[in-house]
């Protein structure tokens, strides 16, 4: 076992993990509002940008998540960089 797995156990914050964080309603503006200790949790402040990704199962959507776009770029970037510096 590695140093680093042996200071956190599992579930914790060396490994990634998905979970329900809370429940929330949709109103007739089609608005959310993401609870304040997740906001804190995740750094999200007003005015940031999330992007909505969604994933679909037989044809329906059936997830969707939002990913800070700093986030969702970095992702983008360490994906296409190779195939980038490939094309030089």
């Amino acid at each position: 076992m590695s140093r680093e797995a042996s200071r956190h156990p599992p579930g914790t914050a060396s490994q990634s993990s998905c979970k329900v964080e809370a429940v929330v309603s949709v109103d007739e503006r089609g608005q959310m509002v993401l609870p304040k200790e997740l906001r804190e949790r995740a750094h999200i402040r007003s005015g940031d940008k999330l992007a909505a990704v969604s994933c679909e199962r037989h044809g329906e959507v059936c997830c969707i998540s939002l990913i800070k776009v700093e986030e969702l770029s970095a992702t983008v970037k360490g994906f296409l960089g190779p195939i980038f510096s490939e094309l030089k």
